[in-house]
């Protein structure tokens, strides 16, 4: 039998609905994802760290729990929001219910809330923290602690505790892949293209990944406010000095540009989602990517060694960025997005190329 649990936002508004998963109170930042599909995706994507994600496809569980397509291997994410959770997932893959998958990694759920009216509040009014309860008989004390709640040591949390080596099928070249809370379909992506793949802790010195001798170096995608890495971003400039082929990814492109002097700031409910649109600057050309941050580049700041190479076709954001003095480029958006779409996967070959060369 279902029991009754509470959504109370920072601004004090109040959501009833019914509690799946693990049984706790929590306190995160209530974010939004747009994605139709990759709910699996999404649960064990390591950028959600600290937050509370509402989805808002109406439908989920429907696949139920598939390992293979988690991203890492347990979530970050704090709790997880649904407007109706399917309890007998269809799929000849499918390994357990997303109810028993959250219990296990004591994570609390809600569902039965209305998603479309909390998404549009966190859409008019910014990302907000909240708290789920089973008891809303002290709110004022609630609200305290909710407003009081911060995202912080991010990186930290979800990067990898040690170094460790990936050997692709038919090496060709080497990689160092900097975890700042990596997707495991980057590494995936690099040892399909040839790449042995050495993962490197966030923790790592520039003279640790330069001990590897790397043909190029990967900063990964990761969570929380950028500027909060300063000792990343100081090593970062140091190998950035060396000019070693580096591809960045979301939390990676936001550290590489605060590396050369630019600015990033906090967006008011962020790109979550596998349905945003980059338009390339140079031939205006659209793609559909997935994201997944709040935080974006500021354009303004970018110095005059780095020129914009995406942007954002609905804010005009910074969504890519490449550098004239070393042979570098980021982008905002997830290339190897899985469940979809891989419109911008070339980047990979991009990458290559570069390395090659």
């Amino acid at each position: 039998m279902s029991r009754k649990s509470f959504l109370i936002l920072e601004n004090g508004k109040v959501f009833e609905g019914k509690g799946f998963g693990a049984m706790h109170e929590v306190t995160g930042e209530l974010v939004f994802t747009t994605a139709m599909t990759g709910y699996l995706e999404t649960l064990t994507d390591p950028s959600y760290y600290g937050q509370v994600v509402i989805q808002t496809f109406p439908l989920i569980g429907n696949y139920g729990v598939i390992p293979s397509d988690f991203e890492s291997a347990v979530p970050a994410l704090k709790a997880y929001i649904v407007r109706n959770r399917c309890q007998e997932p269809s799929n000849f893959r499918c390994e357990g219910t997303l109810d028993t998958f959250l219990k296990e990694c004591n994570i609390p759920g809600i569902y039965g809330i209305d998603t479309r009216a909390l998404t549009r509040i966190v859409r008019e009014y910014g990302v907000m923290n909240c708290k789920i309860t089973d008891n809303i008989n002290n709110l004022e004390k609630d609200l305290e602690e909710i407003k009081g709640y911060k995202v912080v040591n991010a990186v930290k949390s979800v990067t990898c505790k040690e170094k460790e080596d990936f050997t692709a099928e038919a090496p060709q070249l080497n990689v160092a892949l900097w975890d700042f809370g990596a997707k495991r379909n980057i590494r995936s992506s690099l040892l399909k293209r040839g790449c042995n793949v050495t993962e490197f802790p966030s923790t790592a010195t520039a003279e640790d990944i330069m001990a590897m001798n790397p043909d190029g170096i990967m900063l990964s995608n990761g969570p929380g406010d950028p500027q909060e890495n300063q000792d990343i971003i100081n090593e970062l400039k140091k190998l950035c000095e060396k000019k070693i082929p580096t591809f960045g990814i979301c939390l990676g492109h936001q550290l590489m540009a605060l590396s050369q002097g630019a600015a990033t700031e906090k967006l008011k409910y962020g790109h979550r989602g596998a349905n945003q649109p980059a338009t390339d600057v140079e031939t205006g050309r659209v793609y559909i990517t997935s994201q997944n941050h709040g935080y974006a580049v500021v354009s303004s700041s970018l110095p005059a060694t780095a020129k914009e190479s995406f942007v954002n076709a609905n804010d005009g954001t910074c969504e890519g960025v490449t550098y004239t003095n070393m042979p570098a480029f980021s982008v905002q958006f997830h290339p190897e997005a899985c469940g979809g779409p891989r419109d911008s996967e070339f980047l990979f070959d991009k990458f290559i190329e570069i390395m090659k060369k």
